[in-house]
């Protein structure tokens, strides 16, 4: 069976100098619903124009499923979209700027205030004089009833 392919003539120039205004598109779906109405007995009348008609039916109806099926894709794709944008949004709201801010400013005021090398070195010095000082006291005096004295006076 040999397919048949629409023709397309060419319109002729209208020799009119005056061009009407463009139809709104209420016009225009009326118009073609006319169109449509008086092509269907003609094509009703003609098997050949109606395989044509039926090929062309199925057709739209697969570019529909297709469009069905990327209109579901992109649905998905969109809610999938919308739940991880929740999560950021959750995720952002949970963390506390603030208090983390705070936090890093006692840490480094604790830090601060640590003693450094001077604090640590007299330290030492006047802990290593004291104990000498309480020591040579111990020695020379005793401790009444544990330690008699062992340095002379």
């Amino acid at each position: 069976m040999n397919k048949i392919e629409p023709t397309v003539a060419n319109p002729s120039p209208a020799p009119e100098a005056i061009i009407p205004p463009a139809p709104t598109m209420a016009e225009a779906a009326a118009a073609r619903a006319a169109e449509i109405k008086a092509v269907e007995p003609a094509v009703a009348s003609d098997p050949r124009k109606l395989d044509q008609l039926s090929r062309i039916e199925e057709k739209a109806a697969r570019i529909e499923e297709k469009f069905a099926r990327y209109e579901a894709v992109l649905t998905r794709a969109e809610a999938s979209l919308e739940r991880s944008a929740q999560k950021v949004d959750l995720a952002a709201g949970t963390m506390d700027f603030a208090g983390l801010r705070d936090e890093l400013s006692t840490l480094r005021q604790r830090v601060n205030a640590t003693p450094r090398f001077g604090a640590l070195l007299l330290t030492g010095i006047v802990t290593a004089i004291l104990t000498v000082i309480l020591t040579v006291i111990v020695l020379k005096s005793g401790v009444p009833g544990i330690l008699p004295p062992i340095l002379p006076r």
